[in-house]
């Protein structure tokens, strides 16, 4: 019995020391709260914004595209999933997007369905370093929601126009991304659909690929660079089409383009030699010097010493420019013939000529394509001796084709590009000024991203004013040394790597940079509604997959 009461006693005071701890407890964090009190939660306000039906429409950038395809994780990090989750906070829903329901997707570029290859989405190849595809999965998977819900109207690949074309079924890479949720494939729009979806508010993000075609194709043709009367027209329309339906919206602009990693990330001086091959290389090559040389004389005349010179090929220790085909440059072909005809060359001679009939080392300040990648310095015609951008022109075929124009692009490229995206921006910048001007009152807001795209890129304002973010050398574009953003202490770069925001595909965003994107385009909503919302936390999203 006495074990018994002591035992109950011992209990008792343990309960009364426990009691008198938690008490004390208590006091600490009361103290502690009054002298650090928690932050208030935020209080979110759609301001004069309704986002209780948010409808986006838009190109790939909308769609959620990048690494090279449409696939589940990067529709699920696309621009308005990110958008819509920060409208809930504010009276908003979920974006409804047209699923493809596919891990991989599949990877249009680099497919070749007539002979059976399917590739997906590229992930990087840190060994190369580059991308690399995965195996993809054609046709996409239908679209099994309800088409009336659809909310995201984001498709791949179009521009301006093609928002009124009832013929995107029809088309093999449109029709591959509307048709799946078109309202009535064949004869619906994008832009009717979109309307009809009755919106409160939008985003609209088109007109990159009225000029990005030309620029992705090196050049090839000044045709796919969309006039300005027929983008003022059709955007015009466009935006006319979503405001009728009295909601409110953003506009984002066309960023800068050849600041892409797709035009950077392959030098043009990328062919590193040391002094026993950059001597053998001039040697094996000192008969072509002369040929093109010899077109230059005064008895033949064919070009100018300057000419000559620019195709003459000499290596050096170190980096070195690729060599490569112009389209552009005088055929030697019929100097090269008169030489053989005179005594000159031989015919075995004439044949090996054949390459450098119109072919030049790049020079300074020229962007070479990320596809260019994949073939440099790779044998041609599997002879080791004959490298191409080495000893082979870029975009020389064994079939004696010229592709050389697909590969890079010139400095007069690079002006055709600048001047197209000044002049549809100016064009969006007056539609919007119009449209609000006829409603008479602020219902649509411009989101430029020019001076993000300026910092990640390490420009100060003067040097990308003056620059437009364009056609100057690689040196002269990161003048100031400063790549990168800087995000929650760390550091993003403007490239296709582990600590970069582009996906592998070199011009789309990866999940953080659609991240870093969305929440500039909140930032413009917030100033211009007078809304107040949460932004997303950038580093919690995704960059690049690694290869394994």
């Amino acid at each position: 019995m006495n074990k018994f009461h002591k035992y109950i006693l011992l209990l008792f005071v343990a309960g009364a020391i426990t009691f008198s701890c938690d008490g004390i407890e208590d006091s600490l964090v009361s103290t502690e709260l009054e002298e650090n009190p928690l932050p208030p939660t935020p209080e979110y306000s759609s301001g004069s914004a309704d986002f209780s039906k948010y409808v986006a429409v838009g190109n790939s950038l909308t769609a959620g595209f990048m690494d090279g395809a449409l696939y589940t994780a990067g529709q699920n990090n696309s621009i308005p999933a990110i958008l819509s989750a920060q409208f809930q906070a504010a009276g908003g829903v979920a974006i409804n997007q047209p699923d493809v329901n596919s891990a991989n997707g599949f990877n249009s570029s680099l497919s070749d369905v007539g002979n059976g290859l399917i590739f997906g989405r590229t992930e990087l190849d840190t060994d190369i370093p580059g991308p690399v595809p995965t195996t993809g999965e054609f046709p996409i998977p239908d679209f099994t929601g309800s088409r009336s819900e659809i909310t995201n109207f984001g498709v791949p690949g179009i521009r301006v126009a093609d928002l009124f074309s009832t013929d995107l079924a029809g088309n093999a890479a449109l029709g591959l991304y509307y048709s799946r949720f078109a309202s009535s494939p064949g004869s619906s729009t994008i832009i009717a659909d979109a309307a009809a979806a009755s919106p409160t508010f939008f985003s609209l993000w088109i007109g990159n690929n009225d000029v990005l075609q030309y620029a992705l194709s090196g050049g090839i043709s000044e045709a796919l660079i969309t006039s300005q009367g027929d983008f003022q027209n059709d955007f015009g329309n466009a935006l006319g089409a979503l405001v009728q339906t009295g909601a409110k919206g953003v506009v984002v602009n066309i960023p800068p383009i050849v600041v892409l990693p797709f035009f950077r990330a392959v030098p043009w001086n990328v062919i590193a030699l040391d002094e026993a091959t950059a001597g053998q290389l001039n040697a094996g090559l000192s008969s072509v010097n002369d040929a093109i040389n010899a077109c230059a004389s005064p008895l033949v005349g064919l070009i100018d010493e300057e000419d000559a010179a620019r195709r003459n090929i000499n290596y050096s220790v170190g980096p070195n420019p690729i060599l490569a085909i112009d389209e552009e440059l005088t055929d030697l072909g019929p100097c090269f013939d008169a030489l053989q005809g005179a005594g000159q060359i031989d015919a075995q001679a004439r044949a090996q000529l054949v390459p450098y009939e119109q072919s030049r080392p790049m020079a300074a300040g020229e962007l070479v394509l990320l596809t260019a990648g994949a073939v440099l310095n790779t044998p041609f015609g599997d002879d080791p001796a004959k490298p191409i951008g080495v000893v082979i022109p870029l975009g020389f075929n064994a079939d004696g084709s010229l592709e050389g124009d697909k590969f890079y692009l010139t400095q007069a490229e690079q002006a055709n590009i600048v001047t197209a995206r000044a002049t549809f921006n100016a064009v969006i910048d007056g539609v919007i000024a119009a449209t609000n001007d006829n409603i008479g009152a602020t219902n649509v807001v411009l989101a430029d991203l020019h001076p993000t795209l300026a910092d990640l890129f390490g420009l100060d304002v003067a040097t990308a004013t003056q620059l437009a973010l364009s056609t100057d050398s690689r040196d002269a574009m990161f003048a100031d040394g400063e790549l990168g953003l800087s995000v929650s202490g760390v550091t993003l770069m403007p490239t296709f790597g582990p600590d970069g925001v582009f996906s592998t595909d070199a011009v789309h965003p990866n999940p953080r940079g659609y991240a870093l994107i969305s929440n500039e385009i909140i930032t413009t909503i917030e100033t211009a509604f007078g809304a107040s919302l949460p932004r997303a936390t950038v580093l919690n999203y995704p960059s690049v997959v690694i290869a394994q």
